[in-house]
C-alpha cells in the first residue's frame, strides 16, 4: 500500500518527530510504500493564495507534488499536537491547499458547492496521532474533543476515507521516558492493525 505521513511539528527534538520515526520505520518494516512530509522542514506554505481559492488550482510545485501524491496513497496518517483544539496553521493550511476541490473531493455537475460533497480521496484508511498537554477527561467534558470531530467528520469522511482512527497521547509536559516509551508502543500497534505487513 502506499501510505502518506503527514508531520506538524516545529521542533526536530519533539515527541511529534519521535511518533513520525517510529511510524516510517514501522510502515517501512511493513513493505509499504511511502510519502513523507514533514511541513516544517519542507517550509510548507499555508498561505491560499487569491488565485488559487478561485481556480481550485495552483502553479506551485510543491502544492502540486502533495496533491499528487495525495491522490494516490491507499491511507493517510497525520501527526500533530494540539493547539487550542485545533492543529497548527500550517497543518490547517495543508489542508486548504492540498485536500482541495478536485482533488480530494468534488460535488455534482449542478451543484453550486451547497450539497453534499463526493469524496474523491482513494485512500482506505485515515489515522490522526496527536499529542496534548490536556489530560483526556477535560478535553472531552470540556471542550468536546474538537480533534476528533473535525478530522473524523469534517476532513476524512468529507474527502471519503471512511476508516478512521485517533489516538492522543498527553500529558506530554508532565510525561515520564516510560509514559513516552509505552505511547510509542501505542503507536506501532496503531499502525499495525491499520497497515499490517504487506508480504
Amino acid at each position: 500500500m502506499k501510505v502518506s505521513v503527514i508531520l506538524g511539528h516545529p521542533y526536530n527534538n519533539s515527541f511529534n518527530h519521535a511518533l513520525a520515526k517510529e511510524v516510517l520505520e514501522t510502515l517501512h518494516d511493513n513493505n509499504h510504500e511511502l510519502y513523507f512530509h514533514d511541513l516544517y522542514a519542507e517550509g510548507f506554505n499555508p498561505v491560499m493564495p487569491v488565485n488559487e481559492l478561485s481556480s481550485n488550482q495552483s502553479s506551485d510545485p510543491l502544492i502540486i507534488k502533495h496533491s499528487s501524491e495525495i491522490k494516490e496513497a491507499d491511507g493517510i496518517i497525520v501527526i500533530h499536537p494540539n493547539w487550542w483544539g485545533q492543529p497548527p496553521a500550517i497543518l490547517k493550511g495543508w489542508v486548504d491547499r492540498v485536500l482541495r476541490q478536485g482533488v480530494a473531493y468534488t460535488f455534482d455537475p449542478d451543484d453550486n458547492g451547497g450539497g453534499l460533497p463526493i469524496g474523491l480521496l482513494k485512500a482506505k484508511v485515515g489515522l490522526v496521532l496527536n499529542t496534548s498537554n490536556t489530560p483526556d477527561e477535560r478535553e472531552i467534558s470540556v471542550f468536546g474533543d474538537p480533534l476528533e470531530r473535525t478530522w473524523k467528520s469534517c476532513i476524512f469522511s468529507f474527502c471519503g476515507v471512511q476508516v478512521f482512527d485517533r489516538i492522543m497521547f498527553s500529558v506530554v509536559a508532565d510525561s515520564s521516558e516510560e509514559d513516552r516509551r509505552e505511547w510509542l508502543v501505542q503507536a506501532v500497534e496503531l499502525v499495525n492493525r491499520h497497515f499490517p505487513p504487506n508480504n
